[in-house]
């Protein structure tokens, strides 16, 4: 059995090469902690959300500490709008100051 290559204009195929060591280590990150909850009791089919959830979470609060809680700068330096920065706030409950 060949192994398949990806369609032309994947997500994979836009990864940068300087990306592919984040990728990487990322992936064995997520993989303790999927690890990690495997023998817990959350639901397996919360666990695709609750992952994203955890990083988007992380990105945001580092977004907003290199930018010293300035939401506009933040919503640039992860490259999404000043509203939708906000709204993730309020839904993932993050603490900052104002």
């Amino acid at each position: 059995m060949t192994r398949k290559e990806p369609a032309k204009g994947t997500a994979r195929e836009k990864v940068k090469p300087s990306c592919l060591a984040v990728e990487v280590l990322l992936e064995e990150k997520i993989e303790d902690v999927v690890n990690f909850l495997g023998s817990s009791e959350v639901s397996r089919s919360q666990l695709y959300d609750d992952i994203l959830a955890l990083v988007e979470r992380c990105l945001i609060r580092i977004a907003l500490k290199r930018t010293n809680n300035v939401k506009t700068s933040a919503a640039a330096f992860l490259g999404i709008n000043r509203n939708t920065l906000r709204k993730k706030i309020d839904l993932l409950d993050i603490q900052c100051r104002d």
